[in-house]
């Protein structure tokens, strides 16, 4: 089959295009023939060294959306589609034709869901159904999230939508407030720093119950835009991993600070959550992915570095 493989970590040179064997499944594992593969920048940093658990020679990529080929006998023939946080990383992951996971770890794919679309969505979905989730977004919240444009600051304003959470969108630029505003979303206009709490006062009056940071550099400014006993979920951090925590400002408003980090999760509790969310997409109530960029496994080298140079568009590798 053919595959994504780097032997060595540092630079996106040491990504090459390989043959490799159709991987076996062990007792209690599945193989999935890969229909399609979602590119996150995770899997660029994870090429890049940027996670010390990884194991090389490997196979990169958590997003994937195929059919399963081998292992219990009520899953062969099933579409399926999965993500986690071994695959790529400690074991081989989606950027090539057939992949191996425990048979619990796949789910089955929504029916409305092409395998390009269902491909696209495991790792950003995951992040922010966790958050919301963790930040007990419900019915009764007011949630900003900052970065809303973004694949998944998109997947938590959908989602915090079914729930019924009042959202407020803040993004860069004003053609992304239009776009936001015309799907029937209150956006705001990210400016400095310390005019956030002044603008999210004027839709929430008292603050924000959760902020939702997509982007890493907004929890300094966000402590002043949330109400008492509020929450702030952060997904990033500068590249230093250090920022300056106002924490008296936070002290005094009861809030807390939740991370939210997809690794900690394997591909069974994944399945769990694409379980959860996925029936949302078959009875219309979240929004089928579009403007995806469809690309053959052989111009995956191209693809990785047009995502490590900030490419927006979403990616998805075809074997």
């Amino acid at each position: 089959m053919k595959a994504l493989q780097f032997s060595r970590t540092g630079d996106l040179a040491a990504l090459e295009v390989v043959e490799l064997p159709t991987p076996v499944p062990a007792e209690g594992e599945v193989l999935v023939q890969i229909k399609a593969a979602g590119l996150n920048p995770s899997d660029v940093k994870n090429v890049l060294g940027r996670f010390p658990y990884t194991t090389v020679p490997r196979v990169p990529g958590r997003d994937f959306a195929g059919v399963v080929v081998e292992g219990p006998q009520e899953l062969v023939g099933q579409e399926v589609w999965g993500t986690g946080n071994q695959i790529g990383f400690s074991r081989n992951g989606s950027h090539a034709g057939y992949i191996t996971l425990s048979a619990k770890g796949v789910a089955i794919k929504p029916k409305s869901l092409s395998f390009v679309q269902a491909a696209s969505l495991g790792v950003p979905y995951t992040t922010a159904w966790d958050a919301l989730e963790r930040s007990q977004v419900d019915g009764n919240t007011r949630l900003l999230v900052i970065g809303a444009n973004g694949a998944v600051g998109s997947a938590a304003i959908a989602l915090a939508k079914v729930r019924g959470a009042q959202v407020l969108a803040a993004v860069r630029r004003p053609e992304q407030v239009e776009a936001l505003q015309a799907q029937g979303f209150n956006a705001i206009l990210l400016g400095k720093a310390e005019e956030l709490a002044a603008q999210v006062n004027a839709v929430f009056a008292g603050g924000a119950d959760v902020i939702f940071d997509t982007t890493g550099f907004w929890l300094p400014a966000s402590v002043q835009a949330l109400a008492p006993f509020g929450r702030i979920a952060i997904i990033a951090a500068p590249v230093d991993g250090h920022v300056q925590l106002p924490a008296l400002a936070l002290y005094r408003k009861g809030g807390s600070v939740v991370g939210i980090n997809s690794l900690l999760y394997g591909v069974e509790a994944c399945a769990r959550m694409l379980e959860q969310f996925g029936k949302l997409f078959d009875d219309g109530t979240l929004p089928l992915p579009t403007g995806l960029i469809e690309s053959p496994i052989e111009d995956g080298l191209a693809r990785y570095a047009e995502v490590n140079q900030g490419g927006a568009d979403k990616v998805i590798l075809l074997p």
